[in-house]
């Protein structure tokens, strides 16, 4: 990563954590109309459109509510309450997909037994309509409680109904994959989306690569059924490369990538065989995961700007 992309990465990776930002932004409709790139919608149906649109192109889904800053109880509360209705309307209209979790929005940040408690009353309901739950990993100040957390849930529920993520931009991503495998668990392996420090991630892009490489060969490996996350065209190839050499057969594993992006790639893979299931975020609190796509890619800011400018 050159140094321009690096301090453009981080200038917006700094103006998504900004509260008045948020606040602001969200109430601007221009920003929210080109935010619908990414973003399905602000409500559950919204999310339940975009998923059928999605299920009838032979894609699987994964539901998000987006709410990644929850502060106090009562609002972990509703997000609890939110994902009930979702795993309720995804049985009412047979979507097929299931749901990703954040345990900041069970209360993470302020309460690890409320947040554990939380996410076990949403596992719980998946468990109860035979679907599953992924917890998502966010930043590396939470990557071991998140981890504690899902082998809780693990330990009560199975591999069929909760896993893990692991970003291969962190130092410690290889181990955990190798004893997460072990234990049973199934995984979402990502780069990883926040901008961390040089004392728990990789600064530069080619050895978050060759970790992504290396880690993946250990979930293939296992026997699990796991979700390679990536739009790197490159990543994909040395996967089904190593795939065909181990004699796997599609199926396997799956494919997973973000709504709005690659859907080229996404329909190339499923003509090809090969499952692939899109991330599909909905809610208000849109702002955090909206900045986090365009520091992924900093180009994109020209097409947030061009298309604000003209809406």
């Amino acid at each position: 990563m050159d140094q321009t992309t690096h301090l453009s990465r981080a200038a917006l990776m700094f103006l998504s954590r900004r509260e008045g930002l948020k606040d602001v932004a969200t109430h601007v409709p221009a920003l929210a109309r080109v935010a619908r790139r990414f973003i399905a919608g602000e409500r559950l149906e919204d999310a339940v459109a975009a998923v059928k649109e999605l299920n009838a192109r032979g894609l699987t889904v994964s539901f998000d509510h987006l709410n990644e800053t929850v502060r106090d109880p009562t609002e972990a509360a509703e997000e609890v309450r939110e994902y009930l209705r979702l795993l309720a309307r995804i049985d009412q209209v047979g979507a097929r997909g299931n749901v990703s979790l954040k345990l900041t929005q069970c209360g993470l940040l302020f309460d690890r037994e409320l947040a554990l408690a939380n996410a076990r009353q949403v596992v719980a309901e998946a468990a109860r309509r035979h679907t599953f739950v992924r917890i998502d990993m966010e930043q590396s100040a939470v990557t071991q409680p998140t981890l504690d957390i899902v082998r809780a849930l693990h330990r009560e529920f199975g591999q069929a109904h909760v896993g893990a993520v692991l970003q291969s931009s962190l130092y410690r991503t290889e181990a955990d994959a190798h004893a997460l495998c072990a234990e049973g668990i199934r995984i979402r392996l990502c780069k990883g989306a926040y901008l961390e420090g040089p004392d728990v991630a990789y600064p530069d892009k080619r050895d978050v690569d060759e970790s992504y490489l290396r880690t993946m060969r250990v979930l293939l490996d296992s026997g699990l059924y796991h979700g390679i996350a990536t739009h790197d065209e490159r990543m994909i190839d040395e996967t089904l490369a190593y795939a065909r050499q181990k004699g796997l057969t599609p199926g396997t594993f799956e494919f997973q990538m973000l709504y709005g992006i690659r859907r080229d790639l996404q329909e190339r893979l499923v003509k090809e065989g090969h499952p692939v299931r899109v991330y599909v975020p909905y809610g208000t609190h849109w702002y955090p995961y909206f900045m986090r796509r365009l520091a992924e890619r900093p180009a994109n800011v020209w097409f947030v700007l061009k298309n604000f400018f003209q809406g």
